[in-house]
C-alpha cells in the first residue's frame, strides 16, 4: 500500500530557553572544561551533581560523559576485578555488556519474565551456581522489578547491586527513587532519554569510596574538591594516588543542558505517561496484544511503549513491523535477525566476550515490539498510533489465517 505521512517519534526532549542562553554565555567565555585552576566557584557540572544527589536521595553524584562510562566506573568502584563474573538482566542494550567487558569481567545473563523484568528465581539460581558477587540490573525501557525483594535477595546472597537507570530517571518503586536501592545507580542524559544533553551520564551513590574512585577515574586530576558532592578529604586521600585518569568527565555545556531540565521531570513524566497509558489501554482491549503488567508500587516514567504479539512467528512479526512502517509508524522489534539501530538482544551478542546466553528471554524478545513516545503527543495522535498498530495486526493475521 502507499506509505502514509509518518508520525515523528524521534523528536528529543526540548532544550529549555534558559539553558540555551547559559550555553551561549559559556561559549563566549570559553570555559567549557569543568575543572579550573585558581577558580573555586562551582561550575555547571558541580551544580548538577549536587542537584542530582538531592533528587535521588544519595550522598554523592559524579557526572560522566555517558551512562556507559558511569556503569564502568560504578563496577570498578564496586571492586569488580578482571575475570569476575557479573550477573546482568538479559533485556538490556550493548553499553551494559560493554561496561562489564571494559572492567575485564565476564557477563552472565539472567533470564527475564514476560513482564520484561529480571527473573528473581533465575537470579538466585545463577548467583548460587556461579559464585558471582555483582549484579548490574537494567530497568530496561522503564520496566522496574520488585526492588524491595531484589535488594533483600542481593543482601542474602552477598551480591553488590548496581542499577542501570538509563530509562528510569524520575521513576520510583514504592515511593523510593530508582538508583537508590543498591551500591550505585547510573543514569543517562543521552538525547533519547528523559533529560537531553546530547551525551552524558551520572552516578548516584552513598558510598564515599565508590564516589571518590569515580571522581578520580573520571578525570578530576587533583581538582576533585570542585565536584559538587566531594567525599571527605580523608577518603579522597586514600584514593588520589591509586586511580588512573580515564578522562570520562562531563563537559560544562552538557551539564548546563541537563541541569536546566531536572526541574521539568515531573511535567515530562505526566506527558509521557498520559501518552503511554492511552495507547496501552487501546491495545490491551485488542486480541493478540500482550502488555507488561505494571505493579501498583511501580511509579514509572514511560517514554516508550512495549507490547508482545505472542501468537506471531518470526515471519509474521517481520510482516507486522513492515506494515506499521508502511503506514508511517516506525516500530522496532527486538526479535529482528540482525541488530538494528539501538535494538539488540542475546542472540546478537554471540561474538562478544562471554557471549551471555538467555534462551527463555530471547523467546520473549522474539515477539516484543518497541515504540518511542516523544513529548507532546496529542490524544488524537495517540489514537492514530493505536489504530495503526491494530490495523497492521489485523491485516497480517488475516493474510496468514489457515
Amino acid at each position: 500500500m502507499t506509505a502514509a505521512a509518518p508520525i515523528d517519534l524521534g523528536a528529543p526532549p526540548p532544550i529549555p530557553e534558559a539553558a540555551r542562553h547559559r550555553v551561549a554565555e559559556l561559549l563566549a567565555s570559553g570555559r567549557l572544561h569543568r575543572y579550573r585552576e585558581g577558580d573555586a566557584s562551582p561550575g555547571a557540572a558541580a551544580r548538577l551533581e549536587a542537584a542530582f544527589a538531592e533528587l535521588v536521595g544519595a550522598r554523592y553524584a559524579v557526572a560522566t560523559n555517558s551512562c556507559g562510562s558511569a556503569l564502568y566506573l560504578a563496577l570498578r568502584g564496586a571492586e569488580v576485578k578482571p575475570g569476575d563474573r557479573v550477573l546482568m538482566g538479559a533485556f538490556t542494550l550493548a553499553p551494559v555488556l560493554g561496561a562489564i567487558v571494559n572492567a575485564g569481567a565476564q557477563p552472565l545473563a539472567v533470564e527475564i519474565t514476560p513482564d520484561l523484568v529480571i527473573d528473581l528465581d533465575d537470579l538466585e539460581a545463577k548467583a548460587e551456581a556461579s559464585g558471582a558477587r555483582h549484579l548490574l540490573v537494567s530497568h530496561m525501557r522503564g520496566h522496574i522489578c520488585d526492588l524491595d525483594r531484589l535488594a533483600a535477595l542481593c543482601d542474602r546472597l552477598g551480591l553488590v547491586l548496581i542499577e542501570d537507570c538509563a530509562h528510569t530517571l524520575g521513576a520510583t518503586w514504592a515511593g523510593k527513587p530508582t538508583g537508590s536501592f543498591g551500591r550505585a545507580g547510573c543514569f543517562s542524559f543521552q538525547s533519547a532519554k528523559h533529560v537531553n544533553s546530547g551525551e552524558g551520564g551520572i552516578i548516584a551513590t552513598s558510598d564515599p569510596d565508590l564516589a571518590a574512585q569515580a571522581i578520580l577515574h573520571s578525570g578530576s586530576y587533583m581538582l576533585y574538591r570542585q565536584n559538587g558532592t566531594c567525599p571527605p578529604d580523608a577518603v579522597m586521600a586514600r584514593w588520589r594516588d591509586r586511580c588512573a585518569n580515564f578522562s570520562l568527565r562531563l563537559s560544562e555545556i552538557a551539564a548546563e543542558l541537563a541541569l536546566a531540565q531536572i526541574a521539568e521531570l515531573p511535567a515530562r513524566a505526566r506527558d509521557w505517561n498520559a501518552s503511554h497509558d492511552r495507547i496501552a489501554a487501546a491495545l490491551a482491549a485488542e486480541p493478540g496484544f500482550a502488555l507488561p503488567h505494571r505493579p501498583q508500587a511501580e511509579g514509572y516514567v514511560q517514554s516508550s511503549l512495549q507490547f508482545r504479539l505472542p501468537r506471531f512467528s518470526a515471519p509474521l512479526m517481520a510482516g507486522f513491523v513492515a506494515a506499521c512502517r508502511d503506514r508511517g509508524l516506525y516500530l522496532k522489534w527486538f526479535g529482528v535477525t540482525e541488530a538494528e539501530g539501538y535494538t539488540s538482544g542475546p542472540k546478537h551478542w554471540a561474538l562478544l566476550p562471554g557471549a551471555p546466553a538467555a534462551p527463555r528471554s530471547q523467546e520473549i524478545l522474539d515477539t516484543l515490539c518497541d515504540l518511542r513516545l516523544p513529548l507532546g503527543l496529542s490524544p488524537a495522535q495517540c489514537d492514530r498510533i493505536a489504530e495503526i498498530l491494530v490495523a497492521a495486526h489485523g491485516d497480517v493475521a488475516t493474510r496468514n489465517a489457515p
